[in-house]
């Protein structure tokens, strides 16, 4: 099964006491081959599960730091088997969690079935697609874990429902609005998380607005996991074209890590 990876994840972060840090990258940014470096830079800094993002060209959900990401994964020739082709490269050297990142119009280009086939055969752990609701997500396929997505609208009735149907983790959206770095932390997060934890045991990730490490320490003392992206992405759009660009990438990476794990 391929949601073990997840499940043995947290199952360690909670026997170890600590908690987890997942960092996001855009797929194909600067490169699908600088990817894979990227990506096994990111699990010697410390990630626990990697978020890695599938590009398309409108990403409604993503600040403009995401979406220039894509535009250049796009740019460089990222395709959906291009990044499957990636993942199984990150696979042959790394066995960390993988959850991928994506709009629900390249899977259904792709065709919805084959999607999901390709992708766990890949080495994909997990989906989190951001438009998809989950009264309509019915038919997922394999062993692979769809994420279910809350944020801080989200009434309790809903949370309800989907925290009912929900595997692998809880993704919390920390505020409102798109992807992107923020000066300080939502005054409402342990509240809300809080309120999480009476629907549902699964671990909780907290995402979205997450820069530095003084925030990703504080997001660490309520959340099970923290997920940060924005920040990391800027950093490649800072070295993308830099021989020493994993080294910039895992020293930026390996704080934010260090921060967390004293939480």
């Amino acid at each position: 099964m391929a949601s073990y990876r997840i499940e043995n994840c947290f199952a360690q972060l909670r026997a170890e006491k600590r908690k987890g840090f997942i960092p996001y990258i855009c797929a194909g940014d600067p490169s699908l081959e600088k990817t894979v470096g990227l990506a096994i830079a990111l699990e010697k800094a410390g990630a626990d599960l990697l978020e890695l993002g599938l590009p398309f060209s409108d990403p409604l959900a993503d600040g403009i730091v995401n979406q220039l990401a894509a535009q250049r994964a796009l740019a460089a020739g990222a395709t959906v088997r291009g990044v499957f082709d990636c993942i199984r490269e990150i696979r042959r050297r790394s066995q960390i969690p993988i959850v991928l990142y994506s709009y629900l119009n390249p899977i259904f280009q792709f065709g919805f079935d084959k999607f999901h086939r390709e992708a766990e055969a890949a080495g994909v752990d997990g989906l989190l697609i951001l438009d998809l609701p989950p009264e309509e997500d019915v038919c997922a396929l394999g062993d692979l874990v769809h994420v279910r997505l809350i944020a801080p609208t989200t009434p309790p009735d809903r949370i309800g429902k989907i925290a009912a149907t929900a595997k692998g983790f809880l993704y919390y959206v920390s505020r409102e609005g798109v992807t992107g770095v923020r000066e300080a932390i939502a005054s409402s997060l342990a509240e809300n998380v809080g309120r999480l934890r009476q629907f549902s045991d699964l671990p909780i990730a907290v995402g979205f607005g997450i820069s530095n490490a003084d925030q990703a320490r504080e997001v660490a003392r309520q959340a099970d996991a923290v997920v940060v992206g924005s920040a990391i992405v800027d950093v490649i759009a800072q070295h993308g074209t830099h021989p020493d660009l994993t080294e910039k990438v895992g020293s930026f990476a390996r704080k934010i890590g260090e921060a967390i794990k004293s939480a």
